[in-house]
């Protein structure tokens, strides 16, 4: 069986530059949102589906309209359960597959709601959460999306409270300082990861 590790943090904690130094050690990588993006994007599985639930105002050049999805589900519950019960499954079958096909010594399974998620839960080895600061997440992801702070606290209210992630991490990196710290200590864990791995 391939040692798997759950990688997960709030918006902005730095999750996408953790796995990237993962991935260039040699662990593969599984991203949730990669996964997400490809079902939505032009020619993707979920496309019609989409189309089908919202309507073709949802569809642009081929692919979700992801804006659109973005403000519309943040103001109807019942329409972004929807977007959930049409991806989520698809999304989960696309993971389980490339996990079952990695050919790295240990997976990195990337789920931004890996907390808030027993499936995901229940299929990865360890748990580990990349942490800073909320005022950090506010500020990077401001500065990467253009997002007012109103909008970005309200996707972190949609999100695991950071004392609920740090209490079920089995490892921690903290990701409130430059790019080179954050590299040391996924290196620390690589080696870690490591010897979890060996038969």
């Amino acid at each position: 069986m391939t040692f798997v590790v759950g990688l997960t943090g709030g918006i902005g904690s730095g999750k996408t530059a953790a796995a990237d130094a993962f991935a260039k050690l040699g662990a593969t990588v599984v991203d949730t949102d990669v996964i997400a993006h490809e079902l939505t994007q032009k020619g993707g599985a979920a496309v019609a589906g989409v189309e089908r639930t919202f309507g073709k105002d949802f569809i642009v050049a081929g692919a979700m309209d992801r804006k659109r999805m973005r403000d519309h589900v943040f103001a109807d519950p019942a329409a972004k359960r929807a977007l959930e019960a049409l991806l989520h499954p698809m999304i989960r079958e696309e993971s389980a597959r490339r996990i079952a096909a990695a050919t790295g010594p240990y997976v990195v399974h990337v789920v931004p709601l890996l907390i808030e998620s027993p499936d995901y839960r229940r299929r990865v080895d360890r748990v580990l959460v990349v942490d800073c600061p909320e005022e950090t997440q506010v500020e990077r992801v401001r500065a990467r999306s253009g997002l007012s702070e109103d909008e970005v606290r309200a996707i972190m209210r949609g999100q695991a409270p950071r004392a609920e992630r740090l209490a079920a991490a089995d490892d921690v990196i903290d990701n409130s300082g430059r790019r080179d710290a954050l590299r040391n200590q996924v290196a620390a864990l690589h080696q870690k990861y490591l010897q979890f791995a060996r038969p």
